[in-house]
């Protein structure tokens, strides 16, 4: 299968043309739009939610990646291979993180360029393509480069930020829950909030936190819209207060 992880967001032109592309490229293999609306140009918020919301997907999957504030520069074209997973898309931060905590990991230069390449449109032009052509069971259309390449050193293990807004209301952060304690409070916005299991724990009117079903800490209201009543927005800062473990 192929996974889409783009900030194109559903409305318009621009992930109907990917899919085009795909379905001409490489027909017959399904195409799902697993994140298709990432935070627009924030390469970094992708960068964490990539490595864990790719982790569920089949072995040999191929994920087209693009967040890519830098398309039409001199900015690279990678390919990489990480836990069983194949990832298409910009050099520009956006694997950092999946590298980082991948047990395996290969990375190869795009060194292919299609005959009509766009300046502003390397989604469609150039990794679709290759994205479709590593599901047809291609090898990488260039050489092998040193993964520690594409790493972004500056960033932290984990981030300690709302990353994404759902439609629900709920703040994703950068942070694994695996990492935080139980008994830890987590204070955003001026608010302080306890662990909670379920939402069905959860007090109505309190905002709380608990661990999404990608392992990742989530900001919530019980029945109501946590990002509307805390005044949240992607890049809102958080604190743990004790019991902290892997997270920063």
């Amino acid at each position: 299968m192929i996974a889409t992880f783009t900030d194109f967001g559903i409305p318009g032109p621009y992930l109907g043309q990917v899919h085009a592309v795909l379905f001409s490229e490489a027909p017959g293999i399904p195409v799902v739009d697993v994140f298709p609306d990432l935070p627009v140009c924030n390469v970094r918020a992708a960068a964490y939610l990539l490595s864990a919301y790719s982790q569920y997907l089949p072995e040999n999957s191929v994920c087209l990646c693009v967040v890519d504030p830098g398309v039409g520069t001199e900015r690279g074209a990678v390919v990489v291979r990480a836990n069983g997973r194949w990832y298409v898309g910009p050099d520009n931060g956006l694997f950092s993180i999946l590298l980082r905590r991948a047990g395996d990991a290969q990375a190869f230069n795009i060194d292919w360029r299609p005959a009509q390449l766009s300046s502003s449109f390397h989604g469609r032009d150039l990794f679709a393509p290759v994205a479709a052509r590593l599901a047809r069971g291609e090898s990488p259309p260039g050489g092998e480069l040193d993964p520690a390449r594409l790493l972004s050193p500056d960033w932290p293990e984990d981030l300690a930020e709302v990353v994404y807004l759902d439609h629900f209301g709920n703040a994703i952060t950068g942070l694994r829950a695996s990492g935080i304690s139980t008994t830890s409070s987590i204070e955003i916005a001026g608010r302080k909030c306890k662990f909670r299991r379920t939402f069905g724990e959860a007090e109505h009117g309190v905002p709380f936190w608990y661990e999404n079903s990608n392992g990742l800490v989530e900001i919530a209201l019980a029945n109501g819209n946590a990002s509307r009543e805390l005044c949240l927005e992607t890049g809102t800062a958080l604190q743990v207060n004790g019991g902290q473990g892997n997270a920063g």
